[in-house]
């Protein structure tokens, strides 16, 4: 059993979620539970027993894990020396390995063509990984007809990690990819787009800004239907309106960013100001306004000022410092689809509202996949000792995690106790 102290890290995609454990050994440890298909989740089984109903242990990584991303069926983790390990789904070489063999997908294994960069964050779609080395380089591979790679006129595939050379004069530290779209956040704000920018979910990038001919898709949908009828309409696209390679984010220049975030088809870019601005489609009313016409950047009239964002397949969340007389509460705001109550709230859906039921609870980062949505709270705690209350404190020490609706159709909540009492000086996760 692993005495846990802190949640370092959670990742979120479709069906899967993931979290990085510290133990008071100070060796981290790579859980996974959910959809284990093509070996996503790194455990051992074929067909159904893949999947994973509860946290399980992921064996064969490194014990200094500080950073882990899901794609849509491929995994990433980081260590703390800047190794970069994959598993899962390879039909498009997104593990970075040379050959593409399927017994041997679900065992993490280390990216080859990386040996000589640190890396210090790594990010996934469901064709294209990236990884960023600690000097902002941006290395890309997979493969992605619609540009992701962001290598060139194209260029749909790179069977090993590949450096993207146009942004080679910046320091990158963020990248956030959806189904064909990439945005890519530098040290000094700046943000840049590629890929499918149908929709205008990239912003501004010198392009025509012109609808995606996807059909319009009702709220009504079930998951597996809405993301059939997405990809039948996207064999039949023609002429697609691709950036081949990264470009400045028109709207954006000259506005210092603080946060970027992709969902299927829009957009989030959280400006230094405090302003959220929403792009892309809007069919399931994930841009927070109730117009479809507009396919420029455009403010999401929120309550409050955001801190930090979050995009899924059609819905969106954003953490919002509210004020209030003398005080600051911290809620998370939730927007567009909510077929399956990923929202946590009811009507109007189509507009930014506070998440129902989060009395008391501080949020600390938001994670939003397909049709669920999962929050990291600070947990306040008394410390003790000779049996006086020394201090009341508000610690990244010591999180609660709080899974949102993990299955369709459930407004329900799942509380994962991760903290105790014991061996808590001294030690500051990142989140």
């Amino acid at each position: 059993m692993v005495r846990l102290w802190s949640i370092a890290k959670l990742s979120n995609f479709g069906r899967r979620r993931w979290f990085t454990t510290i133990g008071s050994e100070r060796i981290s440890r790579v859980m996974s539970f959910g959809d284990g298909s093509h070996g996503a989740l790194g455990l051992p089984g074929t067909g159904m027993g893949l999947d994973a109903y509860e946290p399980t242990q992921v064996h064969d990584l490194p014990s200094d894990v500080s950073f882990i991303s899901a794609g849509h069926y491929h995994s990433l983790a980081v260590t703390s020396v800047g190794e970069i390990w994959a598993w899962g789904r390879n039909e498009e070489g997104q593990l970075g390995r040379i050959g593409r063999d399927s017994n041997s997908r679900s065992v993490a294994k280390r990216v080859e063509g990386l040996e000589n960069v640190r890396v210090r964050g790594a990010f996934a779609s469901g064709v294209v990984s990236t990884a960023i080395g600690d000097d902002g380089s941006l290395w890309v591979w997979g493969r992605s007809k619609r540009g992701q790679l962001g290598l060139g006129e194209g260029i749909v595939e790179a069977l090993v990690p590949s450096k993207v050379e146009a942004l080679g004069h910046e320091h990158i530290v963020k990248v956030s990819l959806g189904w064909g779209h990439v945005l890519a956040l530098s040290a000094d704000g700046k943000v840049f787009g590629w890929g499918y920018v149908a929709d205008g979910r990239v912003g501004n990038v010198g392009l025509p800004l012109e609808a995606s001919p996807l059909d319009s898709l009702a709220s009504g949908y079930g998951e597996e239907a809405a993301e059939k009828k997405v990809a039948e309409a996207m064999r039949k696209e023609n002429n697609m309106p691709i950036a081949w390679e990264p470009r400045l984010v028109e709207e954006l220049r000259g506005v210092k960013v603080e946060d970027i975030a992709c969902g299927s088809d829009h957009s989030l870019v959280l400006c230094h100001d405090g302003t959220l601005l929403s792009s892309g489609s809007n069919v399931y009313g994930q841009l927070g306004r109730r117009s479809n016409e507009d396919l420029t950047m455009s403010p999401v009239d929120v309550t409050g000022s955001p801190v930090s964002v979050a995009a899924g397949l059609g819905h969106s969340l954003a953490i919002c410092n509210v004020e209030s007389g003398s005080n600051t509460r911290r809620v998370v705001s939730s927007w567009g689809w909510n077929r399956s109550k990923q929202l946590g709230r009811g009507k109007p859906e189509e507009l930014p509202r506070e998440v129902e039921g989060l009395d008391g609870e501080t949020p600390a980062s938001v994670s939003a996949g397909r049709v669920h949505s999962k929050f990291l709270f600070y947990l306040l705690i008394f410390l003790f000792y000779l049996g006086s209350c020394l201090a009341l404190e508000r610690r990244k020490l010591t999180l609660r995690a709080i899974f949102l609706n993990l299955f369709m159709a459930e407004n329900c909540f799942i509380r994962l106790k991760t903290a105790e009492s014991r061996g808590l000086s001294g030690a500051t996760p990142s989140i």
